[in-house]
């Protein structure tokens, strides 16, 4: 289903892991500032309510989305982070530099998530227009930020559920 077609803030809060000592990185891209700490926001509060402590939260600012995947590297490969969660913006416009970037992005972050075997997610939005962003962040298809968090919440516990058994 596309996101136009659901709020990206709709989601199965269902036997979600207690992540009350679990440690986050959320990395926020600079470039569409208005749009990125929209995202970090729902993040950041989507943590917090679901049980993450404040002091457990540790952001990190990079210039744009590219610069995304070495920032996650190196938050990844702290003993004491255990997910990060990546935001940021791509918005089309006139060159195709969108399509570089995002599949550079993309495989990236799963390259970072597979060598450091922590939860590196993909909270980035490829949108065709600023207004498409702005509707996925905080408007009216909800926030990616939220979704985001989330997923990091849910891979968290399916680590932990893993390392029990």
């Amino acid at each position: 289903m596309s996101s136009a077609d659901k709020n990206l803030s709709v989601f199965s809060a269902e036997n979600l892991p207690t992540i009350s000592q679990h440690r986050f990185a959320l990395i926020v891209a600079e470039w569409n500032t208005d749009v990125t700490e929209a995202l970090f926001q729902g993040a950041y509060d989507t943590l917090l309510r679901y049980g993450a402590q404040p002091e457990n939260l540790v952001r990190g600012n990079v210039p744009g989305s590219f610069e995304l995947t070495t920032a996650a590297l190196w938050y990844a490969q702290r003993a004491d982070i255990d997910a990060v969660i990546c935001l940021g913006c791509v918005i089309q416009g006139e060159t195709k530099h969108n399509d570089y970037i995002n599949h550079a992005v993309a495989q990236g972050l799963t390259n970072v998530s597979l060598k450091t075997g922590k939860p590196v997610i993909f909270g980035v939005l490829t949108p065709n227009t600023q207004q498409q962003a702005l509707d996925r962040a905080g408007g009216i298809h909800g926030n990616k930020g939220d979704e985001a968090a989330i997923t990091a919440i849910k891979m968290v516990g399916l680590k932990s559920e893993l390392a029990k058994e």
